[in-house]
């Protein structure tokens, strides 16, 4: 296997251009690459309004360069890449709320499957020697009938989120062979962390249970607690992303811990670490509940450990447990014990 990092230091440090650098990923990713000694650029459709708050968070301000960029505009994306030739692109960019994709789904095929079109197509055209990972997503599985999924289990999409995901993962492995580009998928399972937007229902729970444990009196409305998914802990997953692209040969592969959980065992858990009963707190909201939900998503990332030497560490407990003392001490919000 070619040592691409002492490769690197003979002709100076390797630049990485994260596409999406303002998610939950984003900043993660960031910080690994530059303790690995990177050149970090990151883009956002916003430029000089892009939402800095997890880069602050992580000591990261005035260490990573900032362009605007939207990869669904191909004459931008064009530009930019001509412009900074990186040497590796971490395309975390698109919406990625499954229930968001539902009221738009034009704009998250447009931010998922289109944008990454036109990643591949500038590398192609430009030349470049531009090695790209995509983040995909183990909802583009469908209902698996509860068998873990692997590398070579069908997609089988059942909502605009996963469809978009779906034919990313295909445009990627589709260049790889036609064109030879050097390009991957990691297929990212369910990874949370103190950086999630309460949109997403880990943090959702976390924030109500921080809220509860503070005296409010609100309960927490939830939809199907029996759905299982497999929870990781996002900074884990950012080394993986960057592994994959340290191979001699780029493959997809499965990014999860391989434990599902139902989704009360995530509110139990926080709440449980507050010293809360969360029975009594939370509420059951048939209209938080869609009938094409996927009940199970378990993932075999067994080729992960073979390839990369890659294995999450961190259990859902960990996450839920991290997650609320995150959200204790950025709100100062004292736990107490109770029923």
């Amino acid at each position: 296997m070619i040592d691409r990092q002492h490769f690197s230091t003979l002709r100076g440090p390797r630049t990485a251009l994260i596409c999406g650098i303002s998610g939950q990923d984003g900043p993660y990713l960031a910080a690994h690459l530059v303790s690995c000694g990177y050149r970090v650029m990151g883009t956002s459709r916003n430029g000089a309004a892009c939402n800095r708050d997890g880069l602050e968070r992580l000591g990261l301000l005035g260490r990573v360069l900032i362009e605007r960029m939207d990869p669904a505009e191909y004459r931008g994306t064009l530009a930019l890449l001509a412009r900074l030739r990186p040497d590796e692109i971490y395309n975390l960019a698109g919406q990625s709320s499954v229930a968001l994709s539902y009221e738009q789904p034009a704009e998250t095929f447009r931010s998922i499957g289109t944008a990454t079109l036109n990643i591949l197509e500038v590398m192609r055209v430009l030349e470049l020697p531009t090695r790209l990972f995509n983040a995909g997503s183990g909802a583009m599985f469908g209902d698996t009938g509860g068998l873990p999924a692997d590398e070579s289990t069908p997609p089988r999409p059942s909502n605009p989120y996963a469809l978009a995901k779906a034919t990313a993962y295909w445009q990627v492995a589709q260049y790889r062979t036609l064109y030879g580009l050097q390009a991957c998928t990691g297929i990212l399972f369910n990874h949370e962390s103190p950086l999630r937007p309460e949109r997403f229902v880990t943090q959702k729970i976390v924030a109500a249970a921080c809220r509860i444990a503070a005296g409010a009196r609100e309960p927490l409305a939830l939809g199907d607690l029996s759905v299982e998914r497999d929870w990781g802990w996002a900074p884990e997953f950012v080394v993986a992303m960057h592994a994959m692209l340290q191979q001699d040969t780029l493959q997809d592969l499965v990014l999860a811990t391989g434990v599902s959980m139902p989704l009360e065992a995530f509110v139990a858990e926080a709440f449980g670490r507050l010293g809360l009963d969360w029975r009594r707190h939370v509420v059951r909201d048939e209209r938080l509940i869609r009938q094409d939900e996927i009940r199970f998503l378990r993932a075999d990332p067994s080729r992960a450990a073979d390839g990369i030497g890659w294995q999450a560490e961190s259990t859902m407990v960990d996450v839920a447990r991290r997650m609320v003392e995150a959200r204790l001490q950025s709100e100062r919000v004292p736990s107490r014990r109770a029923a």
